[in-house]
């Protein structure tokens, strides 16, 4: 019980400081403390599908917040900001464009979610099929001024179509809920 509410309070203290941020270390810290409070949880019951899950959602989003901290080190190297919402250099914007998605599990980065949700608890996958999307939907709002708006038009529309097309030849409910998910973020 002890561990569960520690964990919890991790989820929590991880999104607020992720959402409430202005400088990208923060940001990248609040993301990495939401990684290490639901590995855990998703490895909980101990099986092997369970521990599976836990280290394909782990390298996933340990790749992509590598690339926030790269995409965000880059900017400030050529323009001296590290400030969210000063993001200005290409480079940065289109790295910054894979991290997010690649965290929320958009097309063409979303085969780790159907698998981490088919091997986690029930609960567990309420909450990354949330809670766990709030942080990168809240960086893609603070930098969307400044991000392709035609890469991300095409990763929605291709979220949209391929997660509804993918969820159709589906007999598990949990790989169902993860194409919706996906689809659903499309939109």
């Amino acid at each position: 019980p002890q561990a569960k509410l520690i964990f919890t309070i991790s989820l929590l203290l991880g999104t607020t400081i992720t959402i409430s941020s202005n400088h990208w270390i923060m940001a990248w810290a609040g993301l990495e403390i939401n990684t290490l409070a639901i590995l855990p949880m998703i490895s909980k019951s101990h099986h092997p599908r369970a521990i599976e899950a836990a280290t394909k959602y782990f390298l996933t989003q340990a790749t992509a917040s590598a690339l926030v901290l790269f995409s965000s080190m880059t900017n400030a190297w050529y323009t001296g900001q590290w400030d969210i919402t000063q993001l200005t250099h290409p480079t940065s914007c289109l790295i910054l464009t894979s991290a997010i998605a690649m965290k929320l599990g958009l097309v063409p980065f979303h085969f780790w979610f159907p698998e981490v949700l088919q091997g986690s608890p029930l609960i567990t996958g309420l909450l990354l099929s949330t809670m766990m999307k709030f942080p990168p939907i809240t960086l893609l709002f603070m930098t969307s001024p400044s991000l392709n708006s035609t890469l991300l038009t095409c990763m929605a529309l291709l979220s949209t179509a391929l997660g509804g097309w993918m969820g159709l030849n589906q007999t598990q409910i949990r790989k169902i809920l993860a194409f919706s998910s996906i689809s659903h973020l499309g939109w």
